[in-house]
């Protein structure tokens, strides 16, 4: 049986060690930042960088409707038929294989896909929040692509963005969509308490200070996924600023940690893929430490809080009504 049969089947979390694609991520972590720096060219500014980042589609990660003078286009990582998709609202198309292959290489081929196009796009040519920041023109050395891997990450993604967008659904205060920023490759999802924030005093590598400050201005807590971190990647939670107690607060969610050195709650991919109810592990996870640090940071919960099901019973007895 297919796992899309039934309104209810549960879908299988993927197993991926961090080991065994590293490579292949690394790889495509590259791929994503010239994407979203493409988008960065050409969209608005939106608080907290909101316009750069890209979204789980269902068939990889997408743009969205980029705007371009007075037309759109947009581009999509296709994990299921590997390739990167650039759609133009005139109807014309142009692709790119996601095959192994440099970053160079696909820079060049998806700037020259753009120029067919009439997309003409400068973007700044090299990547941010990495350690080693080498020119996407001169990377030969990110040249992997495993397509197992990749879709299974995408798989990651798919469950991930369902659950953050469950969990978004309880906040009626100042929320982000459930997106993915490419400079840490992670999909992250933040509220805000309403209250500007302590300047933030930057340091993420190869990343103006001025960017963080813009990403951190008001008060948040914010909470993700993220690829690369523990033996199959973890979700993650923290605020800005760290309210007192925040570290020192136990979960009871099994295998979630405060890890000091990343100033974050951690759970382990593997712990979700593992429990009897995934689901249930990553909500109580994501309402454990948003409740933290609400609570010591002192929000007014009883404004910013709401109950997603609310309208369930009128909508039970009117379906129709919404139509």
């Amino acid at each position: 049986m297919s796992e899309l049969s039934g309104a209810n089947s549960t879908a299988t979390w993927p197993q991926l060690r961090v080991a065994d694609w590293t490579d292949t991520r690394e790889t495509l972590h590259m791929w994503t930042q010239v994407v979203g720096k493409i988008r960065l060219a050409h969209a608005p500014l939106l608080n907290h960088w909101w316009q750069v980042t890209l979204y789980v589609s269902p068939r990889g990660l997408t743009t969205s409707a980029i705007p371009y003078s007075d037309h759109l286009f947009d581009i999509e990582f296709d994990f299921l038929a590997h390739r990167l998709v650039i759609r133009a609202d005139n109807g014309d198309t142009r692709t790119v294989a996601l095959a192994p292959k440099s970053v160079a290489q696909f820079y060049t081929e998806t700037m020259q896909a753009l120029d067919e196009l009439g997309f003409e796009t400068r973007i700044q040519g090299r990547p941010n929040e990495v350690e080693v920041s080498i020119p996407f023109a001169e990377d030969t050395q990110h040249a992997s692509y495993d397509p197992t891997s990749a879709q299974a990450f995408w798989r990651q993604l798919v469950h991930a963005n369902r659950l953050l967008n469950e969990f978004r659904s309880g906040y009626t205060g100042k929320t982000s969509p459930v997106h993915f920023y490419w400079g840490a490759m992670d999909l992250a999802y933040t509220r805000f308490s309403g209250r500007t924030a302590p300047e933030h005093g930057g340091g993420a590598p190869h990343c103006a200070d001025w960017v963080m400050v813009e990403g951190y201005s008001h008060e948040l807590s914010s909470c993700g996924f993220w690829p690369g971190g523990g033996e199959e990647g973890a979700f993650y939670a923290y605020s800005y600023p760290e309210p007192d107690g925040y570290s020192e607060r136990r979960l009871q969610v099994p295998g979630a940690t405060y890890d000091p050195n990343l100033g974050e709650f951690v759970l382990p991919y593997e712990t979700v893929r593992t429990a009897d109810d995934p689901n249930a592990v990553v909500a109580e996870f994501l309402h454990e430490t948003y409740a933290a640090a609400a609570e010591l940071g002192h929000w007014d919960r009883s404004t910013l809080e709401c109950d997603p099901h609310r309208w369930a019973q009128q909508r039970a007895a009117a379906p129709w009504s919404l139509r």
